[in-house]
C-alpha cells in the first residue's frame, strides 16, 4: 500500500531544502503547505519568539475517519538538521543506500521520518482507511537541544500517547528509555599576579579548575549515568597568573536521583578545590529535559511491538544514551516511545540511509495506525 517511489521522491525533495537548525523558515513553509494540501488543520505555534529559531513548531491535525472511538495520538519528527546542511545533494547508489555528495550531511535525521509520515497521510486518504484523530507535531530546533519541543505549549496537543520517529537502530526497534540531561556551567575566580615576579601572590583559576576536575568522576559513571566536561575557557598571557576560567559540562542519567547525585558530587569537587586554594567558585546546573523509562508493559510499548510483529520486524526494545523530543512529550504527560529509523553515521558527512528503510518506516507508521483502530 505504501508507494515506494513516492516516499523516496518525497525524502529526496525534503533533504534538498536547506534547514540547518535556527534556519527552519523554508522547510516550515514547505511542510505547512504540504499538510494543508492533504486536508489537515495546521497551526504554527509562537515558540519562535522564545527560541529565536527560524520557525515555530508545526501541529498538523488529521481528523478521525470512520472509527472515532480510537484514542487520539500523535507522531512527532523534527524539521531541522545539523551543520553542514546547506546545498545537500542526495545521491541514490546502486547498492540502495542514499548519501550526500560528501560535502554535507544527508539530513535523514530526521527527514526520513517526515517523509514517512507524509506518505502515511497520503495512503490513509487514498484508501479511505479508518483512523482516529492523529496529530503530526514537527518541531524546530531539535538539534539545538530540543529547543522547539521545550517551548511547545501543551494546549496545542490532544493526544493520549505518541510515537517519535527519530532514533538510531534497525527499523522495527523501539527506544523505551532515555536520560535526563543537566547542563552545567562552572566559574572559578582566582587572583591575578605577575607570573615571573610574584606568582605566590596570585591564585591560578586554571590550577584550581584542574584540581576540581581531577576530583570529579567523569565519563561512564554506571550503566545509566554519564558526565562530561565539554569546554574550558579562560586564561591569557603566560606572564600573568590567570584569575578566571569557565567550564561547560553536562550530566545524564535515566535515574533522576543518580543525576542529582552526580551534580552534587561535581559541585563538591569545585567547592573543595576552591577552599583548598582560597579561590571562589560559582556552580550553575539546569535540567533541560526529563528522563523517561518504560518497563515494556505499557500500552504504547505493546502497541508498537504488535505493529512491528505484524510486519515481521523485531520489535526489540532498548535504552538510549541521548535525549530526543520523546523526552519532552513524556514530560508533558503523553507516553511516547521513539521508533528507530535505520539511518547511520548521522551528524557526519558520511551519513546514509537505505531506501528500503524509509519505506519500512512508512509501513511501520501505517501499521501503528491500524493497531490503534483494532485494539
Amino acid at each position: 500500500m505504501i508507494n515506494q517511489e513516492r516516499v523516496i521522491a518525497q525524502f529526496i525533495e525534503l533533504v534538498s531544502i536547506d534547514s540547518e537548525t535556527k534556519h527552519e523558515r523554508q522547510i516550515a513553509d514547505f511542510l505547512k503547505a504540504k499538510f494543508e494540501s492533504l486536508g489537515l488543520e495546521v497551526v504554527e505555534d509562537d515558540s519562535q519568539a522564545i527560541t529565536g529559531h527560524g520557525a515555530g513548531n508545526l501541529i498538523a491535525t488529521l481528523k478521525p475517519n470512520g472509527d472515532s472511538s480510537a484514542e487520539p495520538f500523535l507522531f512527532t519528527c523534527h524539521m531541522d538538521t545539523v551543520t553542514p546542511g546547506v546545498g545537500i545533494k542526495p545521491i541514490i547508489g546502486e547498492d540502495g543506500w542514499i548519501r550526500s555528495d560528501g560535502t554535507t550531511i544527508l539530513g535523514s535525521d530526521d527527514k526520513a521520518g517526515v517523509a514517512a509520515l507524509l506518505e502515511l497521510i497520503q495512503v490513509l486518504k487514498e484508501n479511505n482507511l479508518p483512523h482516529g484523530q492523529i496529530q503530526f507535531v514537527i518541531t524546530a530546533g531539535e538539534e539545538s537541544g530540543l529547543m522547539g519541543a521545550r517551548a511547545l505549549d501543551a494546549k496545542h496537543l490532544d493526544a493520549k500517547f505518541g510515537f517519535a520517529i527519530d532514533s538510531n537502530g534497525e527499523v522495527g526497534s523501539i527506544c523505551v528509555g532515555a536520560p535526563t540531561q543537566a547542563r552545567i556551567e562552572i566559574e572559578i575566580f582566582g587572583k591575578s599576579a605577575h607570573a615571573g615576579v610574584n606568582p605566590e601572590d596570585g591564585i591560578s583559576a586554571i590550577q584550581v579548575a584542574g584540581k576540581a576536575i581531577s576530583r570529579m568522576n567523569l565519563g561512564r559513571i554506571d550503566e545509566e549515568t554519564t558526565a562530561n566536561i565539554g569546554k574550558f575557557e579562560g586564561g591569557g598571557q603566560t606572564n600573568i597568573v590567570p584569575d578566571y576560567v569557565k567550564l561547560y559540562a553536562e550530566a545524564r542519567s535515566i535515574s533522576q536521583d543518580k543525576v542529582n547525585k552526580q551534580i552534587a558530587d561535581m559541585k563538591e569537587a569545585v567547592d573543595s578545590a576552591c577552599r583548598d586554594y582560597h579561590a571562589r567558585g560559582e556552580f550553575h546546573s539546569n535540567i533541560i529535559y526529563p528522563a523517561f523509562h518504560f518497563s515494556g508493559s505499557e500500552d504504547v510499548v505493546l502497541l508498537a511491538k504488535k505493529a512491528a510483529g505484524q510486519l515481521g520486524l523485531s520489535g526489540d526494545t532498548f535504552l538510549s544514551g541521548g535525549g530526543s523530543d520523546a523526552n519532552i512529550f513524556n514530560g508533558l504527560g503523553i507516553p511516547t516511545v521513539n521508533l528507530a529509523v535505520g539511518y547511520e553515521d548521522i551528524h557526519t558527512t558520511k551519513e546514509r540511509i537505505k531506501s528500503e528503510d524509509i519505506v519500512k518506516v512508512a509501513q511501520f507508521a501505517l501499521e501503528i495506525v491500524r493497531q490503534t483502530v483494532t485494539r
